[in-house]
């Protein structure tokens, strides 16, 4: 951005309201980062079936440390607008709860058959694998109103993580000690403007983003074998990783100060023009709910058993680029129409008519979503 003065009040109505124009387009910039993130999302998650070496586990630990946040501080932002209108509260069935029930269920009959693990238990209360994210958007979402009310609600929301990560009785139904570690990304987002995200993309910004990212690479190298991936996660308190309670609370300010350091620095390097995979970034959802089976079949058929070099340096970057390959056509329009019917199920018999609510004209933006701004944007899911 060539620029350095405040965005116009049109450039922030047009960002706002995800439009890069008057034309009511979705805006490049959300949308190419959101399918950047998936791809990451994608390749971190193959690496996980492959023997991990001290560099593998550095970019592990580097992808982990930011690649979620980033999506959820998205996320966030997106649903800045949801006030719980009955609308609202449709979309967050529709979009987010129905998804995660059909989700969770094809994923544990996937374990159960492919696996050959048929005790494996089926259960909504227990996210399996990559369905936790559904499960926390729901409750995240549905606590905005909330969070809005609130005078420090980023304080608040940093509070109850530390406490969350110093708490191992929490236990695992709805995996709430990711929903509620996660929880400060969410709520920053939900407290950001169109004109932080032009400050973040300067031209000043970019140029110091490279230092930043250099240096992460370095300190993960460093840090991989002295580290567990376990803090990354968030799903665990200290004590459940044998460490010390009042490092519950430090790590959870820690990663969050360096997760929100690379998510900016990555945020800055984002394309914000419409670019070949812009369109790819309306159909994140489906790449999201989908390329677990692409991750867990060749896990489960015992096919790094068999091939073994594909634990070695040219398999390591062979199965990066299918999984990245894999997601991208998952996102594509076509796999988006076929499981619309799950994503954006019509679902009007279930719910009373609110002749009262003004309703946004605008199609159903599916279950990543967000309330009034992704109604303003074209048919597409972040």
């Amino acid at each position: 951005m060539r620029e350095h003065r405040s965005p116009s009040p049109a450039i922030g109505r047009q960002f706002q309201e995800g439009r890069s124009g008057p034309s009511g387009q979705r805006d490049a910039f959300l949308d190419n980062a959101k399918y950047l993130l998936i791809v990451l999302v994608a390749v971190a998650h193959s690496w996980e079936a492959v023997e991990g070496s001290r560099a593998t586990k550095a970019l592990y630990m580097f992808v982990y440390a930011f690649h979620m946040p980033a999506f959820i501080v998205i996320c966030g932002y997106l649903s800045r607008n949801f006030t719980g209108r009955p609308h609202q509260i449709k979309r967050l069935i529709t979009g987010i709860a129905v998804p995660y029930v059909v989700f969770e269920v094809a994923y544990s009959l996937f374990k159960r058959y492919a696996d050959d693990t048929p005790d494996h238990a089926i259960t909504l209360l227990d996210p399996y694998f990559l369905t936790w994210f559904l499960a926390a958007l729901f409750i995240w979402r549905l606590t905005s109103p909330l969070w809005r009310h609130l005078r420090y609600p980023l304080p608040v929301a940093l509070g109850i993580a530390a406490l969350a990560s110093l708490a191992p009785g929490i236990g695992d139904d709805l995996n709430l000690q990711r929903v509620l570690q996660f929880l400060p990304f969410f709520v920053l987002g939900l407290c950001l403007k169109p004109q932080h995200f032009e400050i973040v993309r300067r031209q000043e910004v970019r140029l110091l983003a490279l230092p930043v990212l250099a240096g992460a690479l370095l300190f993960v190298y460093w840090v991989a074998p002295r580290m567990k991936t376990g803090w990354l996660f968030r799903t665990n308190s200290a004590q459940q990783l044998d460490a010390p309670w009042w490092s519950g609370p430090v790590m959870t300010l820690l990663l969050f100060g360096c997760s929100l350091l690379l998510t900016v620095a990555f945020l800055s390097w984002v394309p914000r023009r419409h670019l070949w995979f812009t369109v790819l970034g309306a159909g994140t959802i489906c790449g999201y709910l989908l390329h677990g089976f692409a991750i867990k079949g060749p896990e489960y058929a015992g096919l790094f058993d068999t091939y073994t070099w594909l634990n070695e340096p040219a398999g390591k970057i062979a199965v990066s680029l299918a999984a990245a390959i894999a997601v991208t056509l998952m996102c594509t329009p076509p796999v988006r129409r076929a499981l619309r019917g799950v994503t954006e199920p019509d679902m009007s018999w279930a719910f009373r008519d609110s002749p009262n609510d003004q309703r946004p004209a605008g199609p159903h933006p599916g279950s990543f979503g967000t309330a009034d701004e992704s109604e303003r944007m074209t048919r597409s899911t972040p």
